[in-house]
């Protein structure tokens, strides 16, 4: 196999694990912050120990940069538990749809950081999204679960793309386990002293899908995608990462016999449309500059 196309396979792999994340939102039966915190220890530890055995430094270079290794955790942090809350509340595939706005939020939240107006092309493919969106609301009320599902998967993506930003502006020199190791350490930090039902109070189902979430669904495909990126461009790791909402989707349908309303399916084709153009449009941009 080439390297080109071990990395598009590690590629693919890291995007179908990210989809299927969403699926322990509806398997663990815990609330969406206890299997964030659950979830990042696992992480965290799995992480810590793939970096010593590849005898990787783990210190930060500077006193600024540990400051900004709590920020992402603590962003990070809010977009898991968002994250999960919004899939309990929606249901996997409409969750995925909702997240999957981040990056067009993203092309707005920008220009904070670099001082650019975002263009017309921009706003129209916001016009879009607010229209798929739109099409997912059951009922503009925020007393149906639905509805305030899908607002707080916008929200998880609000903070997804801060997060991004901030790691590219401030982060990126670091590798993908690196990074990780320090969100997952703070995010477990933060959000610890919150956490509802006690590790004692955990039942053995529940620590077996927490030890896969957090292995095989957090630190594999992390590591996965850091990997892949070695002999594959941002261009088209941007564009296969737009596979998630696909992906997701599937295995909801497959593993919790999870189905959406033609209308929903209409409305996550113009979500996801969007995310793929902006994606594309954007590394377009790059590459002629």
């Amino acid at each position: 196999m080439k390297a080109q196309q071990q990395s598009l396979f590690y590629l693919h792999s890291a995007v179908l694990l990210f989809g299927g994340t969403a699926l322990f939102s509806k398997l663990i039966q815990l609330p969406a912050l206890d299997i964030t915190v659950y979830r990042v220890a696992v992480a965290f530890l799995t992480l810590l120990a793939l970096l010593l055995v590849q005898r990787k430094k783990l210190t930060l270079a500077s006193q600024k940069e540990y400051a900004v290794a709590i920020l992402l955790g603590m962003v990070v942090g809010i977009h898991w538990v968002t994250y999960f809350a919004s899939m309990q509340m929606a249901g996997v595939t409409i969750g995925i749809i909702s997240f999957f706005t981040y990056p067009v939020i993203t092309v707005f939240l920008e220009p904070l950081f670099s001082k650019q107006k975002p263009k017309v092309k921009d706003i129209f493919i916001a016009v879009v999204v607010v229209l798929g969106i739109f099409l997912l609301i059951p009922e503009v009320s925020l007393g149906n679960e639905t509805t305030l599902g899908i607002l707080t998967g916008i929200l998880s993506a609000v903070f997804f793309a801060l997060r991004n930003i901030v790691h590219k502006n401030y982060f990126s020199h670091y590798s993908g386990p690196h990074t990780m190791l320090y969100q997952t350490l703070v995010a477990f930090v933060m959000l610890y002293m919150f956490v509802e039902v006690p590790v004692s109070q955990v039942s053995d189902n529940d620590w077996l899908l927490i030890l896969l979430v957090g292995i095989v669904f957090t630190a594999t495909p992390h590591a996965l995608f850091a990997s892949s990126l070695r002999h594959l461009s941002a261009t088209t790791a941007g564009l296969i990462s737009c596979l998630q909402p696909l992906y997701g989707s599937i295995l909801a349908f497959m593993l919790l016999q999870e189905r959406v309303s033609l209308i929903s399916i209409i409305g996550g084709c113009l979500v996801v449309s969007a995310a793929v153009f902006e994606t594309w449009s954007i590394s377009k941009e790059k590459t002629k500059n």
